[in-house]
């Protein structure tokens, strides 16, 4: 993928972290208990926070096209998936086969942002 189809990505990923937000906090709040909605609004938090990044990184990639940096995003955009979705699914459904998918998604943002740091020191 391209750094503008990456920035692209995580403006989606970012649109989609509101409308999950706003759907946990008014539609799913009298649905589910307590602990679920936290598990939700964990996941919508990591998701917005690494759509910016995404979106940052994605620009970067853009101006200054770096094949490391492209896999950050690639990483950013994995963790996403599987560290966010997997909460979704763990606190929306009965799947908890969904659980180890979890750390899987926050080691792939560990990667993404290890990859980023290393391409902006070998840029200094």
């Amino acid at each position: 993928m391209t750094g503008r189809q990456y920035a692209s990505l995580g403006c989606v990923f970012a649109g989609i972290a509101v409308a999950l937000g706003a759907f946990a906090a008014h539609a799913l709040k009298a649905q589910l208990p307590a602990y679920e909605l936290s598990i939700i609004e964990k996941g919508v938090q990591y998701q917005f926070w690494h759509a910016l990044a995404l979106i940052a990184l994605g620009f970067w990639n853009h101006i200054q096209p770096q094949r490391m940096l492209s896999f950050a995003c690639g990483f950013i955009a994995i963790g996403m998936l599987c560290f966010s979705g997997s909460l979704y699914g763990l606190a929306l459904t009965d799947w908890r086969w969904l659980w180890p998918v979890t750390p899987l998604g926050g080691t792939s943002f560990l990667v993404g942002w290890f990859l980023a740091a290393v391409t902006l020191w070998r840029k200094a």
